[in-house]
């Protein structure tokens, strides 16, 4: 879909490596800058860089900070991941690219965004969630938040805007001629995702206090423990599939499982589920449940998901070369697009410096 875009990537952590990433799955000739001698910020041949090129370039280098300039002039879209001047001190700043590439699209990715108090300040995605609110109902009630995996900072509120703001630029450039720099910081794209909890609370159904809003509070939305270990996940919110759920586990005509929105019965029967779930594996209630529609599954780590059914149909979850990942999403005409080699650092330099001359 994106045959055509060039984007280059200064070399960096977490977000800009996995947004660079996405951009390339979907069929963008992404150039990585990466450092020059010293050691590697990721390991070598990441999943991360997949679908890349690579250029290794010392940016302190004047020779080298030439070729990086030559490098973007040819570009869409740059992407960046340092604190605030960091680049313009470089040389490498919107201003002096623009001046010789007017079209570019300036990405930076950052937790805390090019403006603010914190702005210069360290964090990382626990920090920034915690500040934007998106990290508040992540505990049971009386709890405290638990680190949640960097989906939701680095990932969904920072990586993906970001790879939003680049494309909506890049579609911005191609009617006006004009770049753009956008400022892609986690704390505002985390804070942006709690819309759709917001739309819940002016509903009704979100109240501050955790575990007492209708996705944080009920039993029937929430994981529970299996005899052997493993968790089997429950979130039948519609009454007809809450119907269903009680259906399946012989719960039909008990008289506290049919007030399903009663918030004072709900800390009971999430007792009383636990120790239903407990009584048997996974497998169990696995197979209990499969292909009713009681929205419930199992709980399963990467791995196991290679060889579940519905991930394994979708061939999802890949190990190209060993090393397990998940295929380009999305699908377009209902076709996956292929996994495309990591390369190693610096594999492309000489190609890429013949294609500049």
């Amino acid at each position: 879909m994106l045959n055509g875009i060039r984007i280059i990537e200064i070399e960096g952590l977490g977000p800009g490596p996995f947004a660079a990433m996405h951009l390339a799955d979907l069929g963008a000739d992404v150039i990585t800058i990466h450092r020059k001698g010293g050691a590697a910020i990721t390991a070598d041949q990441s999943v991360l860089d997949r679908g890349k090129r690579s250029i290794a370039l010392d940016l302190k280098d004047p020779a080298d900070l030439i070729t990086a300039k030559k490098l973007i002039a040819t570009a869409d879209a740059l992407i960046e991941g340092f604190r605030p001047g960091v680049m313009e001190r470089l040389g490498l700043g919107p201003a002096e690219l623009h001046s010789d590439n007017p079209r570019l699209v300036y990405g930076r990715m950052t937790g805390w965004g090019q403006s603010g108090p914190r702005a210069q300040t360290a964090g990382h995605d626990l920090n920034y969630i915690a500040q934007s609110g998106a990290l508040w109902y992540a505990s049971e009630p009386g709890s405290a938040p638990i680190t949640p995996a960097t989906l939701v900072g680095d990932i969904g509120g920072g990586a993906l805007y970001l790879v939003i703001g680049i494309l909506s630029g890049i579609l911005n450039a191609q009617k006006t001629g004009q770049g753009t720099v956008v400022d892609a910081a986690i704390v505002d794209g985390s804070a942006h995702m709690m819309n759709l909890l917001m739309a819940l609370k002016q509903a009704g159904g979100l109240a501050t206090d955790r575990g007492s809003s209708l996705l944080d509070g009920p039993h029937w939305s929430r994981s529970y423990a299996c005899a052997d270990g493993g968790y089997i996940s429950v979130q039948c919110l519609e009454p007809q599939f809450y119907a269903e759920f009680l259906t399946k586990l012989d719960l039909s005509d008990d008289p506290e499982f049919l007030r399903q929105h009663d918030k004072t019965l709900w800390p009971k029967l999430t007792t009383r589920l636990a120790d239903l779930f407990l009584a048997q594996p996974r497998a169990h209630w696995e197979t209990l449940f499969e292909g009713s529609d009681a929205c419930v599954a199992a709980v399963l780590s990467p791995n196991e998901a290679t060889s579940a059914p519905h991930t394994s149909d979708r061939a999802i979850w890949q190990s190209p070369n060993g090393h397990l990942q998940a295929a380009p999403a999305p699908r377009f005409d209902g076709q996956a697009a292929a996994i495309n080699p990591a390369p190693k650092r610096g594999a492309h330099t000489d190609e890429i410096l013949r294609e500049l001359d």
